[in-house]
């Protein structure tokens, strides 16, 4: 294979080898992982990015997944796809490939996925006539993979997860090892049919060879006899070589059985994790008819191989192998029965006393279930310290809370194949709680629900004790306890492990991880994909941290969870979490719409907004979360002073009640003092629209005169001072007012865009004058269509 060009463009030189075996040992083991990191961020990617990415029709993501390896081992970079003198190195790649795909169809056991295989390999014989496409295909694909890995998650957008099951590599993984698994007992059953087969024809021949046995052992043998006693030990030979594999395969079965089950389990508490996260807006996928189906297969196999291996005794006795083989089986039986029961829909996880609530709990193996007597499943309220006792198998027995209607049966839904328990109106009448340690309030406190029963499983003897309690839960008393109980629930969802022991969190994480939390929290109360942006970010790590400094990274910083939730933020009588949170609801209840279209700048600190408006026009504004007020969002804007001089004022902050009364788009209209606003848009580019334009849409048509006679009339919004600055012209007519945006002050084509470096700077050296204080509103009941100016 040649290099590619020299810079004269003379001639063609002999590609590296690579440097030392180090080198190229090391260079290997850095490019074998990037399949491996690229396939971890697979969910994130839209289906378009997808198929941009790996073409359907030359180069699909299954060949990328099957020859990951082989792929990242060539070295695709050393070709010039212009020179055609190397088509016959490309054309080797081609169909080295092509080779490498049809050992993938011959040992892959579905039948589906090899259809699909051999389709692909016949789409790729494409490449036969111009191999250097490929090269460039590949070669390409590989640079945008590491271009993807370079982005931050934050780029990614969070994608829905899959509404038809487990992910798709999840769900191909546990068939495959199904497959095999079926695969091996079918394997031993044969087995099993062979000795038996052998059995029958070595008991004819013994009964064939009996009357030779009486003649005289000092008599020469006949041919007969000789003939008769080689087809015996031979028979005998072949019989002691299949007990021997039976008993091979059926540790290998075993063995086999309990890799797949481990997966299996791991899964099922990952979706349990899942679900865990869930509560801070991750991706959750919540069907789950792929895992049922899991564990229903297993239990087959189980049974299959307590069969076989029941056999095996009946015919060769109980040895040391076959006893741990039996105990292996029970151990792995009881291990799937215990680990199926979930619960599908978890109480909510703040509860209120002496209020209802409800909650699902599933088995995955209900359809198994033996039929006659009806299981029934009792709930429990549980603290924190005998959650971590069930973990080592201590059933509580004192009673810590008064749970009504705290029984539900286990009903079976052909509908939807699903065995649940619904405890549809559940109540925590009182509750115990535990001795607190130092300055921990109640709402910190965290229990969980336990729901036990006993299932007898069709095919067993004995029923099996069943038991999954549900996440963590804060009981409260008053409604005035919700924020902080809710508090404690976010940062056992955001920042517990997997795994862990009930229900143990970290005091502290890095901020990271702390404004990753937040973004998704955010997006999924709001119902929004306008996602917080690295300012936003900055200026919540500047809220939270106290620090001003525009210019510091906090990535790395550690969050306690005191400075979250427990102590009050400087100068306020607030915490930070009490404060994000009164942001989240307005902007649900109030704001969506306007944030979703990118109006909203949302959290932005005064040195970020004294950059962003220092040098617009008069009347330029943009829109904030209030610092001071618990959901309140202000309108910054630039005005003219007494004397002439620009400075930047803020308007008394709106709150959910005052945006009730009047929306944000008709007090935007009313004010005078106000004409473009700045923002990023959908887009996240800086722009300045006239205020008309930007709103107009949210803008409210009066109402018609009414029957009676009466007037209607409007409330409208004027701030204080209004007088003493230069006046905005309005629109003549209401048609004007509804329809038509105003003129521009000046030319909105020139694009408006934040600094490069938006944290690079502080206070210019000659700023305009200090920022203005916070002008009060007043309220004015104006009759309907009458504007004065």
């Amino acid at each position: 294979m040649q290099a590619p060009r020299t810079q004269s463009g003379d001639r063609n030189r002999t590609p590296n080898p690579g440097g030392s075996w180090r080198q190229r040992k090391l260079q290997l083991r850095l490019t074998m992982a990037l399949w491996m990191q690229i396939s971890q961020k697979l969910p994130y990617f839209t289906n378009e990015t997808l198929v941009e990415l790996y073409p359907t029709e030359t180069f699909p993501i299954d060949v990328r997944h099957y020859l990951a390896s082989w792929i990242e081992e060539q070295r695709w970079e050393d070709f010039d796809v212009n020179n055609l003198e190397q088509e016959p190195q490309a054309l080797q790649m081609l169909e080295r490939m092509l080779e490498l795909l049809q050992e993938v169809v011959f040992q892959n056991p579905n039948v589906v996925e090899k259809v699909k295989l051999q389709h692909i390999c016949r789409n790729m014989g494409m490449f036969q006539t111009q191999p250097l496409e490929l090269v460039r295909t590949v070669r390409d694909i590989l640079r945008k993979e590491r271009q993807l890995l370079r982005q931050p998650m934050q780029m990614f957008p969070q994608m829905p997860a899959p509404s038809n099951g487990t992910p798709q590599r999840t769900r191909e993984t546990s068939s495959h090892d199904v497959d095999n698994l079926v695969l091996k007992v079918l394997e031993i059953q044969g087995c099993r049919q062979q000795i038996h087969q052998l059995q029958e024809e070595l008991n004819w021949e013994k009964q064939e060879a009996e009357p030779m046995q009486g003649q005289n052992e000092m008599e020469v043998k006949q041919p007969d006899q000789i003939t008769k006693q080689n087809r015996i030990a031979q028979l005998e030979w072949k019989y002691q070589g299949f007990t021997k594999t039976r008993l091979q395969l059926l540790q290998e079965a075993v063995c086999n059985l309990e890799q797949c089950q481990t997966r299996l389990i791991h899964r099922i508490k990952s979706w349990r994790w899942e679900q865990l996260r869930s509560t801070i807006g991750r991706g959750f996928d919540e069907n789950l008819l792929p895992l049922q189906t899991w564990c229903e297969q297993l239990l087959g196999v189980n049974g299959n191989l307590r069969q076989e291996l029941m056999l095996v005794k009946s015919q060769q006795g109980s040895g040391e192998h076959i006893h741990k083989l039996e105990e292996s089986l029970n151990r792995l039986l009881q291990t799937l029965i215990q680990s199926s029961l979930v619960v599908e829909k978890q109480p909510p996880q703040v509860i209120k006393t002496q209020s209802k609530f409800s909650s699902t709990v599933r088995y995955l193996l209900g359809e198994k279930v033996a039929p006659g007597k009806p299981v029934l499943l009792k709930a429990q309220i549980i603290t924190e310290s005998q959650a971590r006792n069930i973990g080592q198998g201590i059933i509580p027995n004192e009673n810590v809370g008064d749970l009504i209607n705290s029984t539900a049966i286990l009903e079976h839904n052909t509908t939807s194949k699903s065995t649940c328990a619904t405890f549809r109106n559940m109540s925590i009448r009182k509750i115990k709680r535990a001795d607190r340690k130092g300055s921990e309030s109640v709402t910190e406190e965290k229990f969980a629900l336990l729901f036990t029963t006993e299932i007898t499983i069709t095919g067993c003897d004995s029923p099996y004790s069943v038991q999954v309690i549900s996440l963590p839960v804060v009981v409260i008393v008053h409604g005035s306890q919700e924020n902080n109980a809710m508090a404690t629930i976010i940062w056992d969802c955001a920042f517990s492990e997997p795994n862990r022991i009930p229900f143990v969190v970290p005091d502290r994480v890095p901020w990271s991880q702390m404004s990753e939390a937040l973004n998704c929290k955010f997006m999924s109360e709001v119902q929004t994909t306008h996602a917080l942006d690295i300012c936003n970010l900055h200026c919540l790590a500047q809220k939270i941290f106290d620090k001003p400094d525009i210019s510091e990274d906090f990535s790395n910083t550690p969050v306690s969870w005191a400075q979250f939730n427990k102590e009050v933020l400087p100068g306020r009588n607030f915490t930070f979490w009490q404060w994000f949170e009164g942001v989240i609801d307005l902007t649900k209840k109030c704001l969506k719409a306007y944030w979703s279209d990118g109006l909203i700048l949302g959290f932005i600190g005064k040195q970020h907004l004294h950059i962003i408006l220092q040098d617009q026009p008069s009347g330029t504004f943009l829109l904030r979360f209030s610092d001071s007020e618990i959901g309140g969002i202000t309108i910054a804007y630039v005005g003219l002073s007494d004397s002439g001089c620009r400075k930047i004022q803020n308007i008394q902050p709106f709150t959910k009640k005052d945006l009730d009364s009047v929306g944000l788009g008709d007090r935007i209209r009313d004010i005078s003092l106000i004409s473009h606003v700045y923002s990023h848009g959908s887009g996240r580019s800086a722009r300045l629209t006239q205020k008309n334009e930007a709103f107009k849409k949210f803008y409210t048509v009066p109402s018609a005169p009414h029957p009676d006679g009466y007037l209607p009339f409007k409330l409208t919004t004027v701030v204080d001072h209004e007088h003493g600055a230069a006046m905005i012209p309005q629109p003549e007519s209401m048609q004007e007012q509804f329809h038509m945006p105003q003129d521009s002050m000046f030319n909105m084509q020139t694009p408006v865009s934040l600094p490069a470096t938006p944290f690079a700077s502080p206070y210019p050296e000659t700023p305009m004058s200090n920022q203005g204080e916070m002008y009060p509103l007043i309220y004015s009941n104006r009759m309907a269509f009458n504007y004065q100016q």
